[in-house]
């Protein structure tokens, strides 16, 4: 990208509630035997006789353990919804910026799930709640829908025909997931980024973005009921994902990066730090593996957040930024997977990002957050 486009602020926000496994041993014992059966945890099981490749390597440690690495996640509850979530991080994202509603022009929301209805999505009622009158609209990529979005807003703003672009990305899973296996693994949180433009060879510099659609039916969201009548998402995975995922995840992986640094002409070796999308306790481990770099470049939210799909990489940059781990002119490559959607890989010249206030932490999040400085 000729001219320099990229992220101003930052800014997440969380539920109040943080779950920890002792939450499932007392109040659904059920699950830790469910989850060995279900088709989401066999996916992320060891074929017998398989290949010892990058991905069973590094799953191999947390097959034992029914929480899969999972520490602790936060779940929406009482008046809380993606819509409270995304009004928070969207505000706080402006307010960092030194910027006002109406300096905005364009907001693009990407939700997993929206709150009101699945169709349109939350951008509409997003934007009545802040009270914006720029054109929003919702964007679905799956779990990659942020980064997506980035090189969407990216390209508006480089066309010259908006200013400041806000880009909104929630998870919302224990709506629909609450009492099944797959809300051990998965959380709630959101994250917002503004868009403009920035210093001579800040922003945005190289992309690469692929369709998953190998992916299509190893892994599904299928609404149903649960046992009171109230709608619920069932996360399966077919009998073929657990063959399918470790040649995909590394498929996908390696040519969104390795097209992504040829895009932005740099090299693996002048990449300051990482930011990978963490599906799992073990894919930033697993990512490492495959890149073979070092492992104090990258930062691991999962075991303190779980899975909180499209938000996850935007909760990372912040997160690693904050901890003073990105610093203005650090190269970083950032990659996010979307099963049944798309893969995408940035590479980001960092500026001066103007940051919102890290979540309140658990006793447990703030020793992590320690270990990590």
């Amino acid at each position: 990208m000729s001219q320099s486009v990229g992220i101003r602020s930052i800014a997440v926000s969380f539920p109040k509630e943080v779950i920890r496994n002792d939450y499932f041993l007392e109040n659904y014992p059920e699950l830790l035997d469910t989850t060995k059966q279900a088709s989401f945890s066999k996916a992320f099981t060891p074929l017998e006789g398989g290949e010892m490749n990058a991905w069973t390597k590094t799953m191999l440690p947390y097959v034992s353990d029914p929480f899969r690495g999972s520490i602790e996640r936060r779940m929406i509850s009482g008046d809380e919804t993606s819509l409270t979530l995304e009004h928070n991080a969207a505000l706080q994202a402006i307010q960092s910026a030194n910027l006002n509603i109406k300096d905005v022009d364009l907001m693009i929301v990407s939700s997993m799930f929206p709150h009101h209805n699945i169709i349109p999505g939350n951008a509409a009622y997003l934007a009545k709640e802040l009270n914006l009158e720029c054109p929003a609209f919702n964007l679905d990529s799956s779990c990659a829908g942020s980064l997506f979005a980035l090189e969407d807003a990216c390209l508006r703003v480089a066309s010259g025909r908006y200013k400041n672009i806000l880009v909104v990305a929630s998870c919302t899973y224990s709506r629909f997931c609450k009492g099944e296996a797959f809300s051990i693994f998965s959380g709630d949180g959101a994250g917002a980024f503004l868009v403009g433009e920035l210093e001579a060879n800040q922003g945005l510099i190289g992309a690469e973005i692929t369709n998953t659609k190998e992916s299509c039916g190893a892994v599904s969201a299928d609404l149903t009921t649960d046992f009171q009548g109230q709608p619920v998402f069932m996360v399966r995975a077919n009998k073929e994902a657990g063959k399918k995922m470790p040649e995909l995840f590394t498929k996908y992986f390696r040519k969104c990066c390795n097209s992504a640094l040829e895009n932005a002409d740099v090299t693996l070796k002048q990449i300051d730090f990482f930011i990978f999308y963490a599906a799992t306790a073990w894919y930033v481990d697993f990512c490492v593996e495959e890149l073979g770099i070092d492992p104090t470049k990258t930062i691991n939210i999962y075991p303190h957040y779980t899975n909180i799909s499209t938000a996850s990489v935007v909760v990372a940059l912040h997160h690693a930024a904050k901890l003073e781990k990105i610093h203005e002119g650090d190269l970083v490559l950032v990659y996010a997977h979307g099963f049944v959607g798309n893969a995408a890989a940035m590479v980001i010249r960092w500026g001066k990002v103007a940051l919102g206030p890290m979540p309140t932490p658990s006793p447990s999040f703030a020793s992590l957050m320690f270990r990590q400085q």
